[in-house]
């Protein structure tokens, strides 16, 4: 998995984010907080120790889009107790045609990804910004592996974000994702995309 310190103060407190296939850390560059944030991706192997996270007295885990299932392979693989763990526009089954997206879907979205289908994958997502550089050949064994990991274990997400215009993962894919969770679900207007500039961590924690 790949890493990026999103602020690194020497804080006793650690927010883990597991972010979305392969837009990195720009969706969440106007969310603000005082705290240490770690941000991680890359999910075609789910086994890193992240060993960075020892020194933290209390870990929170915000999970995204597919970050959610992989957050959830990853707890389960390595036993890592966090204090609070939510997910954001996303479920357990990442590859599933009623609570994820058709593994036909994604397989298509590999086998034709190029630098303009990638662009046009982000606005539909809804990153304000230009996408970000693309390396096709990872990106694409990427969204392979995470078809082939299949659905996670529920490892107990205390809060479950849905957007209400999410063209990605689609809204009632979620809905039915969760529909067992309904004291953790809140939904969010906007889209896959949902966080925007002002907002606190601490928000979406709640």
């Amino acid at each position: 998995m790949n890493r990026h310190w999103l602020s690194r103060k020497g804080t006793p407190d650690l927010i883990l984010i597991f972010g979305g296939w392969a837009v990195g850390p720009a969706p969440f560059k106007g969310v603000e907080g005082s705290g240490d944030i770690l941000f991680v991706d890359d999910y075609t192997r789910v086994d890193d120790p992240l060993p960075e996270l020892a020194q933290y007295d209390r870990v929170d885990l915000i999970a995204f889009s597919f970050g959610v299932a992989s957050a959830a392979h990853w707890l389960q693989m390595t036993d890592f107790q966090t204090h609070r763990r939510v997910a954001v526009s996303g479920t357990l089954f990442p590859a599933d045609p009623d609570r994820g997206i058709a593994p036909e879907m994604i397989r298509a979205t590999a086998e034709q990804l190029s630098a303009a289908s990638f662009e046009k994958f982000c606005r539909r997502a809804g990153l304000d910004d230009p996408a970000p550089k693309i390396d096709i050949a990872a990106a694409r064994q990427e969204l392979y592996a995470i078809i082939d990991r299949g659905p996670a274990a529920d490892p107990g997400f205390d809060r479950i974000w849905i957007p209400q215009r999410d063209r990605v993962i689609p809204t009632k894919a979620q809905e039915a994702a969760w529909a067992t969770h309904p004291q953790a679900v809140r939904t969010i207007p906007g889209p896959h995309i949902p966080f925007r500039n002002g907002q606190n961590w601490a928000e979406w924690l709640t």
